[in-house]
């Protein structure tokens, strides 16, 4: 008997190995520019949220093509790698600078961890990960299993909110609540208009069996 693998076996591992790895760095990334408050015409709005939208279609298109669990399992990890770079990133911080470098107070100002904003991301990113799981499982499962844009654009229009409010409030709270609120509908709006633009995303990669 031939060990060789299909073509599409093939195809479907290394789609979900891009889209594993697509959505850890978005993840990270998203986590590391969050750490500046930009300000676009009148809206506050923090730097990860130009890339952070990414991640709900991602984990879409990993629930497509690996299942509920795999999705899971996949958010929960994307989580711990998340606290795990926060606390490489404090640790380095801590260690003494090389006298011949003098960037130690840039390197701390910049990259050294504010623990609250790190917390509030990765407690709104879970929460609204894993809420966006349950309903696109449940649309997928129990609507149809048509309209494969719809179901994207269902689950994300609970999630965003979501996901915005907690990271908002959570990273942000000691601000003035007209900036804080202002943060939290430049968050909705730019992750509205990215799950717009990458609806077609979710048929780039073929359909497991809904219940996986």
């Amino acid at each position: 008997m031939s060990n060789r693998h299909k073509p599409s076996e093939t195809k479907g591992s290394t789609s979900g190995v891009v889209v594993v790895s697509s959505y850890i760095a978005a993840q990270m990334l998203a986590d590391i520019l969050s750490l500046k408050i930009a300000l676009i015409g009148s809206f506050s709005i923090d730097g990860g949220t130009f890339i952070y939208p990414f991640t709900f279609t991602l984990r879409d298109l990993v629930h497509k093509l690996l299942g509920k669990s795999a999705a899971r399992t996949l958010i929960i990890a994307a989580g711990i790698i998340n606290l795990l770079m926060a606390a490489l990133l404090a640790f380095v911080t801590w260690l003494p600078a090389d006298p011949s470098w003098g960037l130690q107070t840039e390197f701390s100002l910049v990259l050294g961890p504010v623990w609250r904003i790190v917390l509030a991301s990765i407690a709104a990113e879970l929460i609204s990960e894993l809420l966006d799981t349950e309903i696109y499982h449940l649309w997928v499962s129990k609507v149809t299993s048509r309209y494969q844009w719809l179901r994207v654009l269902t689950s994300n229009a609970v999630s965003i909110p979501v996901d915005s409010l907690i990271f908002s409030w959570g990273a942000f709270g000691e601000l003035p609540a007209a900036t804080v609120w202002s943060i939290f509908w430049s968050n909705v709006l730019v992750k509205g208009l990215v799950t717009l633009i990458s609806l077609p995303g979710i048929y780039l990669v073929p359909e497991k069996n809904a219940g996986g």
